[in-house]
């Protein structure tokens, strides 16, 4: 077999053998022991020849309910570990998919029908180390705090939080978000128990649930490593966190809320690594993205970045900044909070306490001779009017506003105190945002579209059909069918046209169409565009995109 498939030589072979006769070992231990044959080549060969699958278990995210189900000793001596269910099928991953004994074993001890996986022997050994890793640090911190008087007793709790097992806890809990690319890590009390949660492309996965008795000093230890008041239960509490997980610099915001059962934690992940992407890798189609240059590209003027909470407004400003950010600019920003460090960027954090709000600080940057300034959000009348004032006065100004979409933009500055005629003087672009889901590229199924899918992308009956992508799911997207992420904009250029609509206080619709007309593509047509290109699903474009 190995011959055949030209991995290894008559005279390598030779070798093997006989050094298995001296070891003891495996055939196909030997090989790989010895470097003559790569293991994961050696093992997707014998997938195919014992027609099994193979897994690549370091992009599998694994489900910790079938893992528990053999006991970890077994999974070690045998090279083996349950990866998922189907039905009511368990999913074994295994080195060696030829042992029928060893899949008996398991079928018995689980209860469960065996549907075998082939994966590569350090991938198994590495899984079940992590898996375990984990699972021993609830159960260690579990019999450290054996009792509920724990969450009571504020000595014994400072005391459990700097125990090793909470610590361990705490550090496998952020490690594992981060290896899954987790956004948001959700730590939720109930009655009985604390709940888990990842969110993961903007979707909440349940990752796992442990005792309750744990859920004080999971929290009181995160609230420390915040530097936030432990005692302090009665009110929520915002901090942050620097460290290094797997290499990478990570910074975390963690956010404390009193609820009937507890606090719960919402700690959001920021990744440096990721924080800086080409607007091309972003999600921009060519068209609208040559739209947007002219903007940025301009040495005065305001940029808008619009959209809910979560829809990537702030990473599309930090991937513009980093465009113009040149040594001959001078760059001030305006946040709350800070979310990335930024060489060469003079940073500014909001401090409500000390009085430093989003216009009080802008006064004062105004003063201090920038070319760009990017405020964090408009949140009010006076920082709306300082922010089309810098404008107006040689500055580029980048910032975001919560609205639906584009052409809204302009009629809430108004409302919100900003005179129609400086507004229309000010505004140089507006950016609509969403985030969709990409389909993923290892799974996603063609198909012809139908009629009716035809009919939803602005088809008509007599154009020919179409090629569309179906999320199907598999071991790499953790079986959603989806994997990272895409962003849906529409770039709205303000004209002559649509500064005197803006000064006429025309309604946003009106706006919008001649927009439209002038070039721009809407939320809704930048998405098709997606769909037909493969990047993502209608049905995920239905979701996200009114």
């Amino acid at each position: 077999m190995l011959l055949e498939e030209g991995l290894v030589t008559q005279a390598d072979l030779e070798r093997a053998k006989s050094l298995q006769m001296e070891t003891g070992e495996t055939l196909s231990r030997v090989l790989v022991d010895e470097d003559m044959v790569p293991e994961t080549d050696l093992v997707r060969v014998l997938a195919r020849h014992v027609g099994a699958e193979f897994v690549n278990l370091a992009e599998t995210t694994i489900d910790p309910a079938a893992a528990a189900l053999v006991p970890e000793a077994i999974a070690r001596r045998h090279g083996v570990i349950p990866i998922a269910f189907e039905g009511e099928r368990l999913v074994l991953a295994m080195a060696d998919p030829g042992n029928v004994l060893v899949i008996d074993d398991i079928r018995a001890i689980t209860g469960r029908p065996v549907t075998v996986r082939v994966a590569t022997r350090s991938d198994i050994e590495d899984a079940i180390r992590r898996v375990n890793r984990l699972d021993d640090s609830v159960a260690d911190f579990t019999d450290l705090i054996a009792d509920d008087e724990v969450d009571e007793d504020l000595s014994k709790l400072e005391a459990a939080v700097e125990e090793a097992p909470i610590v361990k806890l705490v550090n496998t809990l952020v490690s594992r978000a981060v290896t899954e690319r987790a956004s948001d890590i959700h730590i939720e009390p109930a009655e009985r128990d604390l709940r888990v949660r990842f969110r993961i492309d903007g979707v909440l996965h349940e990752i796992m649930t442990t005792p309750k008795s744990v859920a004080g000093a999971v929290v009181s230890r995160l609230k420390i490593m915040a530097d936030l008041d432990i005692a302090e239960r009665r009110v929520p509490q915002d901090g942050r966190v620097s460290l290094k997980v797997a290499g990478r610099q990570i910074d975390l915001r963690v956010a404390t809320l009193p609820t009937i059962y507890g606090e719960k934690v919402v700690i959001r992940i920021l990744d440096k690594d990721d924080a800086i992407l080409a607007l091309e890798d972003l999600g921009f189609l060519p068209r609208s993205l040559d739209r947007f240059r002219d903007s940025y590209s301009k040495p005065y003027g305001a940029i808008l970045v619009t959209g809910p909470t979560g829809s990537g407004k702030t990473t599309t400003l930090y991937s513009t900044l980093n465009i113009v950010n040149q040594p001959d600019r001078h760059i001030i920003t305006v946040e709350d909070p800070v979310e990335y460090r930024l060489p060469g960027v003079i940073q500014v954090q909001v401090n409500r306490k000390a009085g430093l709000l989003f216009a009080t600080a802008l006064k004062s940057i105004l003063r201090s001779d920038p070319d760009v300034v990017l405020i964090g959000e408009v949140r009010d009348t006076e920082t709306a009017k300082i922010a089309v004032e810098a404008a107006l006065t040689g500055h580029l100004v980048l910032t975001t506003l919560h609205t639906n979409d584009a052409s809204s933009s302009i009629g809430r500055l108004v409302d919100m105190g900003v005179e129609p005629y400086l507004v229309s003087s000010a505004l140089d672009s507006i950016v609509a945002q969403r985030l969709a889901r990409r389909v993923c590229e290892r799974c996603r199924q063609p198909r012809e579209a139908t009629r009716e899918m035809m009919a939803e992308m602005g088809h008509g009956p007599d154009e020919p059909p179409i090629t569309v992508y179906d999320a199907v799911g598999c071991k790499a997207c953790s079986d959603t069918g989806y994997r990272g992420r895409v962003s849906v904009n529409e770039v709205l250029l303000v004209s002559e046209e649509i500064q005197r609509m803006a000064v006429e206080r025309r309604p946003s619709d009106e706006i919008r169409a001649i927009a439209v007309e002038q070039g721009m593509l809407t939320l809704r047509e930048d998405g098709m565009e997606k769909v037909r290109l493969g990047m993502t699903t209608l049905e995920e474009i239905l979701r996200v995109v009114v």
